[in-house]
């Protein structure tokens, strides 16, 4: 069943107009319809349908690596054989859905060759053989053994390629209302074709004008939905999703808890210096304000989030300090854990005074007050980030936020602030003075393991217990003591959270989970800047590392194989250009094979049919000497003309009436001779070599009438 005229050209030209290839829709339409004025056909075998097909599928293969690894598929050529370039779309949804939706929107391009060789043969369907391996090869068993061949179901070719190009044609931008009313012309005019006779024209149209009107209504409200939730907030609707990693809105401490403090050795961020500089020492997710049980809070204003532009779009590149530049850059290979409505989630671990972000494929990039930079996209993030001293993208000290101490807490910050003194030493000597307080080896220490060696008191919290009695703890003991005594002292101070860079691992260095931690930020009110400031006692990276476990190693090459296997996976690496570049070959000899080989076997044929012509058994019979004898006589053999007619013909001649017997024992002997797979014993050869020559002898001698 073939379609109606000019529907596949009409259906081509739709997809180009719809998915930004007009120029190529056209040239496809152009050569698809040419068809019906072009008188030549090409008679192309089932195994030549099958190399076709390979070869579109091959093209298939590619155009599938390309854009998984492009996290965005293919949008034109120009790039096809380049380094992956960034691409962040905000308003796209996860790698994969890209991924499919480049694939289908090429799809009607990849499998032309198949369709534009079949519309140029004379068949009406291919069987399903040519699309299935493995049926072909059953096939080729089942030949090779002599036994029946398993029956072929043939299928057409051109109504499924229908069915592509509008499929190519739905990957569109949202705001285009055109693709509805163009699917209703295109599918009017395949039905129309169609429609059953025993219902009238009315009956047809209004129920095709029901079905239009039902789409056209369900499509549209479902086309409500991303602007629903477009109107809500969508900084909420992050908080709302995101699991996992470092929450931007609290850190919930350790503090008070008894028993051992454990983290992972597992590998969680890889960094790379430019020309072996040194990596920064830390690496920020968030900072707080607040701080109530245990618990440290964003605290207001620094939770809401702003966009951070991408300029230009789809470049990669995220401004987070405008017009301010930085040549201190270090890469930076991270996961997001976390998920939100728009994909992976999660906080960047960002050098403080970080400006620029460059290479990010990230659909969304947004900020805080607070300093913490959150990202939707890919679950793998593989960026430059561009850093220096100096000005840092949070918010300038509140009077009363970052001043703040919990009255619980007061007591004891007061004595620590008398007894060093602090109030109204200036930020260098109070720096120099809390630094020198949590250093000193006789008064503090670096311990992961708390316990519980007295009852507690019902004014004691676990900070004042820390700092009057054990003054044993971790890295959250010491920060949130330093960032309160400061407040204490009247010095704006805030708690940050993120990663300290050390362990190197050849030219990269590597973070570990167990390298998680947690310092103070100081405000500079002459320079009016953000400083780091950590008191946690330097042995604390040195205690971590003595509890690694003999099998570290075997968790290092699994975070390795990860981490290639998410280079692979989002699209972080070349092998984009490796496997098109491997592809290359194999399409051109696939090329080959549909062109040229089709060429020989044809010349091969030709030349095994002259072959054939000498040695096929019955062509030496003496009977064509006859032939061409009688048509010397005037009695020439018509075309397609039987030989038992033609020598009835040749008998009703007067000088021909006594062969008539002979010349029928003569044709009976040549068509056995001629046809019979068991041909003529010695003696009948003989007996028909003697009667066509006395045949011959008794012509000679009779005159031309």
């Amino acid at each position: 069943m073939r379609p109606p005229p000019f529907l596949l050209g009409a259906a081509l030209l739709f997809w180009g107009w719809q998915s930004d290839f007009l120029v190529v829709g056209a040239v496809l339409a152009t050569v698809v319809e040419s068809a019906g004025w072009v008188k030549v056909r090409w008679e192309f075998m089932d195994e030549e349908f099958a190399r076709i097909w390979t070869f579109c599928s091959v093209l298939m293969l590619a155009a599938l690596v390309y854009a998984f690894t492009e996290n965005q598929g293919p949008a034109n050529f120009s790039n096809l054989f380049q380094n992956p370039s960034v691409s962040a779309q905000s308003s796209a949804g996860t790698a994969s859905a890209r991924t499919a939706s480049a694939l289908f929107r090429w799809m009607p391009m990849l499998f032309f060759p198949f369709v534009a060789a079949f519309v140029f043969s004379p068949r009406t369907t291919v069987p399903v053989t040519v699309f299935s391996y493995i049926l072909q090869r059953r096939r080729r068993r089942a030949r090779a053994g002599g036994t029946p061949l398993p029956p072929a179901r043939e299928v057409p070719v051109e109504y499924p390629y229908f069915a592509v190009c509008l499929v190519g044609a739905s990957v569109h931008p949202p705001e285009n209302a055109s693709f509805f009313w163009g699917v209703c012309v295109l599918l009017t005019g395949m039905l129309w074709s169609q429609r059953p006779r025993r219902f009238g024209f009315v009956a047809w149209l209004g129920a095709l004008a029901a079905a239009i009107a039902l789409g056209y209504f369900g499509q549209y409200g479902i086309s409500q939905v991303p602007r629903y939730l477009g109107n809500l907030d969508a900084s909420w609707l992050l908080r709302r999703f995101l699991r996992g990693g470092t929450d931007p809105a609290r850190s919930v401490t350790a503090l008070g808890r008894i028993g051992e403090l454990k983290l992972s050795p597992r590998i969680v961020i890889r960094l790379e210096t430019r020309d072996g500089a040194p990596p920064p020492e830390y690496l920020r997710e968030a900072s707080y304000r607040l701080f109530k049980t245990q618990t440290w809070l964003a605290g207001g204003p620094p939770d809401a989030f702003i966009g951070v532009p991408e300029s230009p779009p789809n470049s990669g590149l995220w401004s987070l300090l405008p017009g301010r530049t930085n040549r201190n850059a270090v890469n930076i290979a991270c996961y997001l854990e976390g998920r939100s409505t728009n994909g992976h989630a999660g906080l960047l671990p960002l050098p403080g005074g970080s400006s620029r972000l460059e290479k990010l494929p990230a659909f969304t990039v947004e900020r805080n007050p607070g300093g913490a930079v959150l990202a939707t996209g890919p679950g793998f993030m593989m960026f430059d980030v561009f850093f220096g001293p100096g000005a840092t993208i949070d918010a300038p000290a509140d009077t009363n936020l970052d001043r703040q101490v919990p009255p619980r807490e007061e007591p004891a910050l007061e004595g620590i602030v008398r007894e060093l003194n602090l109030r109204g030493q200036s930020l260098e000597r109070a720096q120099r003075t809390l630094a020198d307080f949590f250093s000193d080896t006789n008064r503090f220490a670096y311990r992961t393991w708390q316990r519980s060696d007295r009852v507690r008191t019902p004014n004691e919290t676990p900070l004042s217990r820390f700092l009057l009695q054990t003054r044993k703890g971790h890295c959250e003991y010491f920060a949130t003591a330093t960032v309160l005594l400061l407040r204490q002292a009247g010095v704006p101070a805030r708690y940050a959270v993120g990663y300290v860079v050390h362990e190197k691992a050849g030219r990269k260095y590597v973070v570990r989970e167990r390298d998680s931690h947690a310092w103070t930020l100081v405000w500079d009110d002459q320079r009016k800047i953000w400083e780091d400031f950590d008191t946690t006692p330097a042995s604390w990276i040195e205690t971590e590392a003595d509890r690694a476990s003999w099998w570290q190693w075997f968790s290092d090459a699994w975070s390795w194989i990860r981490y290639r296997s998410a280079q692979v996976w989002w699209g972080q690496t070349r092998l984009r250009q490796y496997v098109l570049w491997a592809l290359v070959p194999v399409l051109v000899a696939l090329l080959y094979q549909i062109i040229f080989r089709r060429g020989r076997r044809r010349w091969r044929r030709k030349k095994a049919g002259e072959a054939l012509a000498l040695v096929w058994p019955g062509l030496d019979s003496e009977f064509y000497q006859l032939e061409t004898q009688l048509a010397t006589r005037g009695v020439p053999r018509a075309t397609a003309e039987p030989l038992s007619e033609w020598l009835e013909r040749a008998a009703e001649s007067p000088e021909l009436a006594a062969l008539q017997a002979p010349l029928e024992r003569l044709l009976r002997l040549h068509y056995r001779f001629r046809f019979d797979p068991n041909g003529l014993e010695d003696r009948e050869r003989e007996d028909l070599r003697q009667e066509a020559r006395a045949c011959l002898e008794e012509l000679t001698r009779r005159p031309q009438g």
